[in-house]
């Protein structure tokens, strides 16, 4: 990357900067590889960040279909994460894991569920697993929440092979004007779901797969207790990414932290943060991890900055350290920021090799907190920050009541946020859609067929806070 003028003596944020075009030979944008050169197995740059509110196993499978990676968060139990991790790694690479009830469920069950997915609907089955029915909220009513499935669900269903190729299923939905169907096998068993944008999005992205061929799975450890043990424990597990985490990476604990984790789990990727200087990413890498996670601050739910006046402003934060980190042959991570595709696009210019977010998917289908409805019936969820009062009660429960009134007093996040979900992208998948579109079009402008060329070629120009309202679009008239 190179700047348009020279270079700046202050530091930028993403809206601070722009991008120019330049020369393309890049016909299509589909010609655009956006395979991470950090190597660990995504296809496309996008990391969710380790959120309680967010990171669960719904969005686990479902990015990593699409070709991305969820960090589970710190705080769960062992025993948890060995049933996320299972489930994720057993997931179909083509076919989504729908919703499924019995005959006997409650329309009332039903309902409570059926914003866990994307799909809108619940395949009710029998003991054997084989689909009977489908239930959507059109069919409750007129009926109590009491009511039993077996007596509202929908029998004129449609049902598709696991061998029909991904093109006839969505011609078939189109041509039957369906959006959603269930998957059989040759024993008429339940295999997944599809939907036409399913479909569709199967010959677009590649999933995000390990060496068994299975979904790729990352959890965060954090620098206190035993890292080492629980590294083990993970790694037995099936957890292919290890993510050390703190808001102040550089630190001795957390130097500590990643050589005790090396010495743990000698073969895994390790990923250390977060930090925004080039010290900072020069230790953590001396001390031996493979990714850097760079940003102090500029989360959605984060207060840091305003708490404490620590932070950097993150385009600045990550040419720097990704500067750093190539030169030793590593990679960074971008943590935070970015609230436009045009974020992710300057983020990956600057050198980062994946970008990570949590509150923009905070407000989707997938995201591990439960769907809720306001007065007015908007559907919504609560997130939180993970430095905030209520994170810290979930971190300490163990601990002894004084302890824990202790460490509340020290939060730097919010603790609770109403994020609406999106009628036009209500799913994590619209989000990732929309980011992909517009990465693939920014590689293209640039002349780059693969997010490596994007990186050496993007020219970056700095501009005013009225250059970066001009390219704002504007719903109405003015």
């Amino acid at each position: 990357m190179r700047f348009l003028q020279q270079t700046p003596a202050h530091d930028l944020t993403y809206n601070d900067v722009f991008m120019v075009p330049s020369m393309s030979n890049v016909a299509s944008r589909l010609d655009v590889d956006l395979s991470t050169a950090d190597q660990i197995g995504t296809n496309i740059p996008i990391v969710v960040s380790n959120m309680t509110a967010v990171a669960g196993r719904r969005m686990a499978e479902t990015v990593a279909r699409r070709g991305g990676l969820v960090v589970l968060p710190q705080d769960i139990p062992l025993d948890i994460i060995e049933t996320v991790v299972r489930h994720v790694k057993t997931r179909h690479p083509i076919f989504e894991t729908p919703i499924t009830l019995a005959p006997e469920d409650t329309l009332g069950e039903a309902i409570s569920l059926i914003h866990k997915r994307s799909h809108g609907a619940v395949i009710v089955v029998d003991a054997e697993n084989r689909p009977l029915g489908i239930f959507t909220e059109h069919d409750a009513s007129g009926f109590d929440r009491f009511t039993q499935l077996k007596n509202v669900m929908n029998l004129d269903m449609v049902c598709f092979r696991d061998n029909q190729s991904v093109s006839d299923i969505h011609d078939a939905l189109v041509e039957q004007r369906l959006s959603f169907a269930p998957v059989i096998d040759g024993n008429g068993v339940l295999v997944g779901a599809i939907t036409r944008k399913g479909a569709l999005r199967s010959t677009i992205y590649k999933p995000a797969l390990n060496s068994s061929g299975e979904f790729l799975t990352s959890v965060a450890v954090g620098i206190n207790g035993d890292p080492a043990q629980r590294a083990r424990d993970l790694v037995a597990l099936g957890v292919d990414v290890l993510v050390i985490d703190t808001a102040h990476g550089h630190q001795a604990s957390m130097i500590r932290a990643i050589e005790a984790v090396r010495g743990a789990a000698p073969g895994v990727p390790i990923v250390a943060g977060n930090v925004v200087t080039r010290d900072g990413t020069r230790d953590l890498i001396n001390a031996g991890a493979d990714i850097i996670k760079v940003g102090v601050g500029p989360g959605a739910m984060c207060t840091t900055r305003m708490m404490t006046g620590v932070g950097r402003p993150q385009f600045s934060a990550v040419l720097e350290s990704a500067e750093v980190a190539r030169s030793m042959g590593k990679h960074v991570w971008a943590d935070g920021g970015v609230r436009y595709p045009r974020d992710v696009a300057l983020a990956v210019a600057a050198g980062a090799s994946s970008v990570m977010f949590g509150s923009w998917l905070a407000g989707t289908y997938e995201s591990a907190a439960d769907t809720l409805r306001d007065t007015e019936g908007r559907l919504y969820k609560e997130s939180f920050g993970m430095a905030s009062n209520r994170a810290v009660k979930n971190r300490t429960r163990t601990e002894t009541a004084f302890e824990r009134a202790k460490k509340e007093l020290f939060e730097e996040g919010i603790s609770s946020s109403r994020m609406y979900l999106d009628s036009q992208r209500p799913g994590v998948e619209d989000i990732i859609d929309q980011i992909v579109a517009g990465l693939r079009s920014s590689c293209t402008y640039a002349g780059a067929a693969s997010l490596e060329e994007f990186h050496d070629r993007a020219v970056v120009g700095v501009q005013s806070s009225a250059g970066y309202d001009e390219g704002r679009p504007l719903g109405t008239s003015w």
